[in-house]
């Protein structure tokens, strides 16, 4: 009887340390996706050909995040988010301060990120990539700027941020990203042009659930 139970109990044990193995945060082949608030700060700088500069409004938006694990610390990051920002052109030929509207960016990244320490609670992670900014919506302010329009291009990202075990699949996460993005833009058909460094810092918290 007694190496019965000594059985049973050395059984039981075997088995809850296998369950507690089995959910182990960030492994090869894991899945993860982040839902985020982001605040962006554009960098802002600009040539244009009436002189001056631009300003660019800061924004708070969601973001929405996907990583495959390639090995336990390697993994491959999707990151998707849209903003809205107004431009405003500042000591120009326009005036001292004048509205060049608002524009819609969707700037699809994705990047390669290194994770420490993936089986701890407390997890960092650097990466860098590559994006594709679309710009979309552009609304003109009407009267003198009657048209705008902005290019598309590529750009590049680096991040780093952490994230930190809440139980085996729920995880906080807080992470910042710096892009550097440029865009070439035309007034009113092109009778104004602009060369348009954004780089924007993008600040962000959310929360990470792994499949």
């Amino acid at each position: 009887m007694r190496n019965t139970i000594l059985k049973s109990v050395s059984a039981a044990a075997l088995i809850m340390t296998s369950l507690s193995c089995t959910s182990v945060a960030k492994e090869a082949g894991d899945f993860m996706m982040r839902g985020r608030a982001i605040y962006i700060v554009p960098d802002e700088d600009a040539t244009t050909s009436i002189g001056g500069n631009v300003g660019i409004n800061n924004e708070i938006v969601p973001e929405l995040d996907f990583t495959y694990f390639l090995t336990d610390n390697v993994g491959v990051e999707l990151i998707l988010a849209t903003g809205k920002h107004h431009v405003m052109a500042l000591n120009t030929a326009l005036g001292a301060s004048a509205s060049l509207g608002s524009v819609m960016l969707l700037p699809p990244t994705l990047t390669l990120q290194y994770h420490f320490n993936p089986k701890g609670d407390f997890s960092p992670y650097v990466g860098a990539g590559v994006n594709y900014t679309f710009y979309y919506s552009e609304n003109a302010p009407g009267g003198t700027i009657a048209d705008i329009d902005y290019n598309d291009g590529f750009g590049f990202a680096l991040q780093t941020g952490f994230d930190f075990k809440i139980n085996d699949n729920w995880s906080f996460n807080a992470d910042v990203k710096k892009y550097w993005l440029n865009t070439d833009v035309k007034i009113n058909g092109g009778a104004v042009t602009a060369d348009v460094d954004i780089n924007p810092w993008i600040f962000g918290v959310g929360f990470g659930y792994i499949f």
